[in-house]
């Protein structure tokens, strides 16, 4: 195993909406490369579904989308960065719109006007008006590819796949003076195995969630949390993990996994129903304010009610008062995926589940991505800005990973010549070391390991909790992280390892920002709480590495 050692001005760490974004930006003044565990494809962002939340009608406004995001999010957003992202979201979804990316128009489905702006706009859960712009219901996918050409294209840009970021290279680990600093990161290569040296003046973290902590999830398989943990150990700030979204209608079918049903099926009228005693009943008028247009973390506890007074797997949306012609158009990859498995959602009722979905908290940065480490960003849903408080509002999060992305560059150009870059001209930082390290030789512990967290994740710390469940969630990650540590040290780096000691850092921080609030509020709900106060829910859970 041969290690490399690369340079650049700006080293982004994943590929989704924000990392590629930032990487468009940031070639216009300085060299930049990507890294992506697998493929660019392999990110949340290609396969989200719904699109992007974007005041683009005369008779919508900010105010409305701001108050939409302020309620859904219960008072924990951070009302000048809602407002800030919201306000400057036309400007962004113009720029992809000159890149290439073609959003669904009225006449694409219906005999509406065929103005070159009148874009099909979609109206999800939470939200006031139709706001959502999309291309069908493979958003992500468009965008994606746009940006992705884009980046190929570019002579400043050097993409480098099955690349696994393993830890951050910073000043605080080499007992340099003055301020912690980022000076690049080590990162493995998932093929030969061998740890590369990447430096950098900036590094911009751009890795996505961390749904594969659970059980169930709607994330793609590389999105176990790496960013968040790297940057934990880095001595970084990680705020409000208690909030994780769970996205109340994933398919449920034994031949397919983490396939999402888009709540834009919802905007388009379609309702949930639940089998009780042999009569499908639509449970959701239970709660008449919204209805099934409900925001995601009311959806997603009454799903979750539902099934446990039920005692059935599943329950239903129906959205078969639409004709197969326009569901065809409308949500042609739901449409398509579900007949393959036996279900034409034009004439039969479609079964869900919910699943672990977004992570509302993260690495507490600003609005312009800076971290509480120097020359350090995090963009997109590795972030926390303050925008999603304690429930993202439906489609909001591409919108933050495109303005987020381009504030960061913004910010970062200002002293990027100014920036002492002699780590990267000397020996000051070392190679990775695999000293006596051997090849582990009981891969089952691994796996064992894994499993294990991802279960005990959902049934002591999901949607609903107790004390008593995070205090045995609590026991039980202490006691694996122990023995991933001595593992870890102890063996060569595989990908699978580097994923586990994530997986289990951030799993530790969900469970301790868990029992460290004491209110419900948003989505997190113990049962134990009381309900939370205009005045707690503004008390954000902050964690730190201890020894700095």
């Amino acid at each position: 195993m041969i290690s490399e050692r690369y340079s650049s001005d700006y080293l982004i760490i994943g590929s989704g909406i924000a990392g590629l974004t930032a990487a468009l930006r940031a070639a216009e003044h300085g060299t930049v490369m990507v890294i992506t565990k697998r493929f660019i494809e392999d990110c949340n962002t290609y396969s989200a579904q719904g699109g992007i939340a974007c005041v683009f009608d005369d008779e919508d406004s900010i105010e409305s989308h701001v108050q939409d995001t302020l309620e859904s999010g219960a008072g924990l957003c951070d009302e000048t960065v809602v407002r800030s992202i919201i306000s400057d979201g036309p400007k962004r979804l113009r720029e992809l719109i000159d890149w290439g990316v073609e959003f669904s128009k009225r006449s694409d489905y219906a005999d509406g006007s065929d103005r070159p702006d009148d874009y099909d706009l979609g109206k999800e859960g939470g939200h006031s008006y139709r706001r959502v712009l999309h291309t069908g219901d493979t958003t992500g996918k468009s965008v994606l590819e746009s940006l992705k050409e884009r980046c190929l294209e570019h002579s400043n840009i050097s993409i480098h796949e099955n690349r696994q970021a393993v830890d951050l290279i910073v000043s605080r680990n080499l007992d340099w003076d003055g301020p912690n600093r980022v000076l690049g990161a080590w990162v493995l290569d998932r093929e030969s195995y061998a740890t590369h040296t990447y430096l950098s003046k900036y590094v911009i973290l751009a890795s996505g969630g961390a749904g594969k902590v659970y059980l169930y999830s709607s994330n793609p398989d590389v999105a176990c949390g790496e960013g968040i943990a790297m940057a934990y150990r880095a001595y970084a700030e990680i705020a409000n993990m208690e909030f994780y979204q769970f996205h109340p209608t994933i398919l449920h079918h034994p031949q397919i996994k983490s396939f999402l049903i888009s709540e834009a099926l919802r905007g388009e009228g379609a309702v949930l129903k639940s089998n009780q005693h042999g009569e499908l009943v639509e449970f959701m008028k239970n709660y008449p304010e919204l209805g099934n247009l409900a925001t995601r973390d009311v959806v997603a506890q009454a799903i979750d009610q539902e099934l446990k007074k039920t005692g059935q797997p599943c329950v239903y949306i129906d959205i078969t008062h639409h004709d197969e012609a326009f569901l065809k158009k409308r949500f042609q990859s739901i449409f398509s995926t579900c007949l393959k498995h036996g279900i034409n959602i034009a004439e039969d009722l479609i079964p869900v589940v919910p699943a672990a979905h977004y992570c509302c908290g993260g690495i507490r940065s600003e609005l312009n991505g800076k971290t509480t480490i120097e020359n350090l960003y995090a963009i997109g849903e590795v972030a926390c800005t303050g925008l999603h408080g304690a429930n993202r509002l439906a489609s909001n999060s591409l919108l933050e990973g495109l303005v987020v992305a381009n504030n960061a560059i913004e910010d970062s150009i200002n002293k990027l010549d100014d920036i002492d870059n002699s780590h990267m001209d000397s020996q000051i930082v070392r190679d990775w070391s695999v000293g006596d390290a051997e090849d582990p030789d009981e891969l089952v512990v691994i796996s064992h390991n894994w499993d294990e967290i991802r279960r005990f994740m959902w049934d002591y710390v999901g949607i609903f909790k107790t004390n008593k469940r995070l205090q045995r969630a609590k026991t039980r990650i202490r006691n694996i992280r122990r023995e991933i540590e001595h593992f870890y040290w102890d063996f060569t780096l595989t990908p699978d390892l580097v994923e586990l000691r994530n997986m289990a850092s951030v799993a530790e921080m969900i469970i301790d920002s868990a029992l460290a609030r004491e209110e419900n509020i948003g989505l997190h709900f113990n049962v134990d709480n009381p309900e939370g106060s205009a005045e707690t829910a503004k008390k954000e859970t902050i964690l730190r590495r201890p020894g700095y």
